[in-house]
């Protein structure tokens, strides 16, 4: 067999890294079983490594996968609105890690042979990018936020190409490295993009729900939030005269909300629907929803405007670099979402959802607008490049 007839016959290798959170790791996923199905359906196959730390999602995501996974010494930044407090013993620590889990990434990197190497952002992409540049194998960044998290801005140099979510963020990257960025998306899960909304009400026994009236999904993540929880319950009768509620609290918040719940009137109570986690019922769940109430993460501001929903967001305040609050405001700026930043009240929650839940043009208009920013094909164009990067 001659070389070329070689290299076409072993599996495309790939190296992925990034992690710590669902934001970082489930588009490193969603864009895996992209490419492997790209290259399966070509009579390929392919050969993944996914770096990451043991403390990360990404340790249990990848192995439950059946992707093979190991972890390299990283150090995390310890953010401060006061640069001097950055200077911390904890910070100093972590960051004299760094060397090392450069030392252990080169030595995976040159032994793996990956024909391209995936960042998605996260503490560990540091080092195990650094270590793509020293073993001169092509280099993707991919960024869910609107603007460059702090792991991919110390890599956007090395880099092949830069992937972002969103228009808006060619001219927030460093000017020099504008040249090799290119809109992609976000990854969405394919199977969020398959719901249906009676599957829902069958599922979760919706049965006292009006279908004549839209259906409100609350949720504040796999944890829920107890931010949106207490906005939610000050405005609920309100909310329930006009609509119908899921309510995704987190498995924790369930019994006190179930008690407020309780002096509800009958035919408000019927039309609430009170859980602590939603799985395997989400797609169903978000094909139902008219208007959501969440959190403004990058993961679900990619499936909602893939989705064409209307939102009312309330940013995590704490979230690194406030991505939150500009992921919100991109999206709301172009009239495609509502965002509550500062500190709402249940009344200013009334105020944001009044108009949606009142007015079905205003909800049509507003879906539109999200959909015009929803990248479902996000997967396909970021597997596109990185087969462009490894071809080069």
């Amino acid at each position: 067999m001659n070389s070329a007839a070689a290299a076409a016959s072993r599996p495309f290798r790939l190296i992925v890294t990034g992690g710590g959170t669902g934001g970082h790791t489930y588009p490193a996923l969603t864009a895996i079983r992209t490419l492997q199905a790209r290259l399966a359906a070509d009579g390929g196959a392919l050969d993944v490594l996914w770096i990451g730390t043991p403390e990360g999602l990404e340790a249990r995501v990848a192995p439950a996968e059946g992707i093979a996974f190991t972890t390299v010494a990283t150090g995390k930044i310890r953010r401060a609105s006061n640069p001097l407090r950055m200077v911390s013993p904890a910070n100093v620590r972590d960051m004299a890690r760094v060397p090392l889990g450069v030392v252990q990434a080169r030595r995976i990197v040159a032994d793996f042979r990956p024909d391209v190497v995936l960042a998605t952002g996260g503490y560990v992409a540091v080092p195990a990018g650094m270590a793509a540049r020293m073993c001169k194998a092509p280099l993707v960044l991919h960024e869910q936020t609107v603007r460059l998290g702090l792991a991919n801005r110390k890599l956007a140099g090395s880099a092949t190409r830069i992937a972002v979510s969103s228009e808006s963020s060619l001219l927030l990257l460093p000017e020099a490295v504008r040249n090799i960025a290119v809109v992609t998306g976000n990854p969405v899960r394919p199977e969020v993009l398959t719901g249906h909304a009676d599957k829902a009400v069958h599922g979760l026994g919706l049965h006292g729900f009006d279908r004549r009236l839209p259906t409100v999904y609350v949720t504040g993540g796999a944890q829920g939030s107890q931010q949106i929880n207490q906005l939610v319950q000050g405005a609920l009768p309100w909310l329930l005269e006009r609509a119908n509620v899921i309510h995704q609290a987190g498995p924790a918040n369930v019994d006190a909300l179930r008690h407020a719940a309780a002096a509800l009137r009958p035919d408000l109570a019927a039309r609430y629907h009170l859980t602590g986690f939603v799985s395997g019922e989400l797609p169903d769940v978000l094909a139902l929803a008219d208007v959501v109430i969440s959190r403004s993460g990058a993961g679900t501001l990619a499936e909602l405007t893939a989705l064409g929903k209307p939102a009312v967001f309330v940013p995590l305040a704490t979230s690194a670099g406030n991505e939150q609050t500009h992921n919100a405001r991109h999206l709301e700026e172009a009239g495609a979402a509502v965002a509550l930043v500062g500190d709402p009240t249940p009344e200013t929650l009334v105020q944001a959802a009044g108009p949606l839940l009142n007015d079905p043009a205003r909800r049509a208009a507003m879906a539109e607008r999200a959909r015009a920013h929803g990248r479902p094909d996000a997967a396909d164009r970021l597997v596109d490049v990185l087969l462009s990067a490894a071809a080069r």
